[in-house]
């Protein structure tokens, strides 16, 4: 228990002390007027206060990423927790401040135009597709996992309000949920059909959430899911503390380890780097815990609140601590499965029988009851959901930025968003599993690039690079054997693709090096850079 609370006092110090070094580095003009009000259109460019911007962003970035891969990532056991808060301090949250500032400097410039303009137009045209393909994955992704959740909490409910089951026995819903499956049926429709409902439900939600200005849905609905979200967190952090403290069945941390009371020891802390010859710690659990240490989902986000933010000097708050907020919810799902189940076969057992929304949902109603479930669960829901809506809708701008289509008309936005929801029909119907690997590897890839471009940035303008450079060769390194070695990939030789991944970062290091060329001091908003190694004066 005191490695996890010591893992969340080390995120909170993270942000006010490396924190303010990121801003130092990057420096801030407070008089500079921000793209919310130099740009403002009434659609996507609108002043909000930092407050509601911080809640938006956080519920923007953080879908189910920080709950299934942190829980996934217990299977590596303690260590998990390691690269939850040193990656979201040194990368996550660095990637997040910079793209978000970045975009702020450069008009709410999406992420494949902040890498056009630092890394070069072949790499913009690159990341422009991967962009829209992510996000498309994303969307996709974050429909399918909270219709399951809520089919589950559908046929609970209308069975324990039935007397089906009983409130007060967890074990006894814990099994309904299984049985529901299968034979439970709310109004005539099986699990099947009910999740097929709610799919069309947030597909709904999503079309609106798209179209409409950002004020009038999001800015508006995600107070609500906010407080959704801070349930959820507050209440597993007390079914965590008080399971633990429990005369009775006290549970241990670290329990997937073992139980020899010994508390955490080294032995315990390195016997889990591998569960399985072909899932080695490096390089998938730096793939397999992405958003609650490091996502360049994040960077198609963060642009949205860029462009509503009202001063420089908010741009800490909102993006640096947006992340450092996502890696304590990271550090609270990890910590459920590292203590939850008896051993790591048994994490794993509930993982193959019903994907990480088993121990979500398992384990809300263990420490918190039906009706506290309940809310947990819909905590967690709202989270894919509130990051699949801001997906599509950053997917058309992105599209609307590369085609120069002005996105004030609702004609012009229907133009864009109707086929995009289209083809995200269509690839709803891929499987789930198949499409969740995709999206791993082009979520980190992304990460990976924006961190190359926060690096040519400051390489350029003769800030201290390294702060971004650093980060980028590590998630190059981890995405280039990643490919190699993965069945999505090239599926490789485990030894040849370690090789492979570092040769391949040093290559991208040596170009870096000799391809960009510092500016010498100069004024950075008198220029714009379009191409690699060209400037000209606004």
């Amino acid at each position: 228990m005191l490695w996890f609370l010591f893992c969340i006092a080390l995120l909170i110090l993270g942000y006010f002390t490396y924190g303010k070094v990121v801003e130092r580095v990057f420096v801030i003009n407070p008089k500079k007027a921000t793209p919310a009000y130099a740009m403002q259109d009434g659609v996507d460019y609108i002043p909000m206060s930092k407050t509601k911007i911080w809640l938006i962003q956080l519920l923007n970035i953080a879908g189910t990423g920080p709950i299934f891969g942190p829980i996934l990532g217990a299977l590596y056991g303690p260590v998990a927790m390691l690269w939850i808060v040193l990656g979201c301090i040194f990368a996550g949250a660095v990637h997040d401040y910079f793209c978000g500032m970045l975009s702020v400097r450069n008009g709410g410039a999406s992420m494949p135009n902040l890498a056009g303009r630092y890394l070069g137009r072949p790499v913009k045209y690159f990341i422009n597709l991967l962009a829209v393909v992510l996000l498309l994955l994303v969307g996709v992704v974050f429909v399918a996992s909270p219709a399951a959740l809520l089919s589950t909490l559908t046929i609970d409910a209308f069975s324990a309000s039935s007397g089906a089951i009983s409130l007060n026995n967890a074990e006894e819903i814990a099994q309904a949920s299984v049985q529901a499956a299968t034979e439970l049926t709310v109004w005539g429709m099986d699990k099947p059909t009910i999740i097929a409902v709610w799919t069309a439900i947030i597909f709904a939600y999503y079309i609106l959430a798209t179209l409409l200005p950002i004020d009038k849905i999001i800015g508006r609905i995600y107070p609500l899911f906010g407080a959704l979200l801070l349930f959820m967190s507050v209440g597993m952090v007390y079914g965590l503390v008080s399971s633990h403290l429990s005369v009775t069945d006290p549970i241990e941390f670290f329990r997937t380890v073992n139980t020899d009371g010994q508390g955490l020891t080294w032995e315990k802390f390195t016997q889990n780097f591998q569960v399985k010859d072909n899932v080695p710690i490096w390089p998938l659990l730096f793939l397999t815990i992405s958003c609650g240490a490091l996502s360049g989902f994040h960077a198609t986000q963060t642009p949205l609140m860029a462009r509503c933010a009202e001063n420089e000097k908010e741009g800490r708050f909102i993006f640096y601590g947006a992340m450092i907020a996502e890696g304590v919810i990271a550090l609270i799902w990890c910590a459920v499965g590292l203590s939850f189940y008896e051993n790591p076969q048994a994490l794993q057992n509930a993982i193959d029988a019903g994907s990480p929304s088993k121990v979500v949902y398992d384990s809300s109603i263990h420490f918190l009851g039906f009706v506290g479930g309940l809310f947990a669960v819909l905590g967690v829901v709202v989270l894919p959901i509130t990051s699949g809506d801001t997906a599509f809708r950053a997917a058309r701008l992105i599209i609307a930025e590369f085609f120069k289509i002005n996105q004030s008309s609702l004609i012009k936005r229907l133009v864009i968003a109707v086929p995009l929801f289209a083809v995200g029909f269509i690839v709803s119907k891929i499987d789930f599993s198949i499409l969740w690997r995709y999206f791993t590897w082009a979520n980190q890839t992304t990460a990976m690039v924006m961190l190359w471009t926060a690096a040519a940035y400051l390489y350029r303008y003769n800030k201290f690079h390294w702060i971004c450079s650093i980060p980028a060769w590590f998630i190059s390194t981890v995405c280039f054997t990643y490919l190699a070695y993965n069945k999505i990939g090239f599926g490789l030789d485990y030894q040849l693709s370690v090789y492979i991944g570092f040769g391949l970062t040093l290559l991208c290091i040596g170009l870096f090096f000799t391809k960009l060329k510092p500016l010498g001091k100069i004024d950075e908003d008198a220029y714009v850079d379009d191409t690699l190694g060209s400037h000209h004066r606004m």
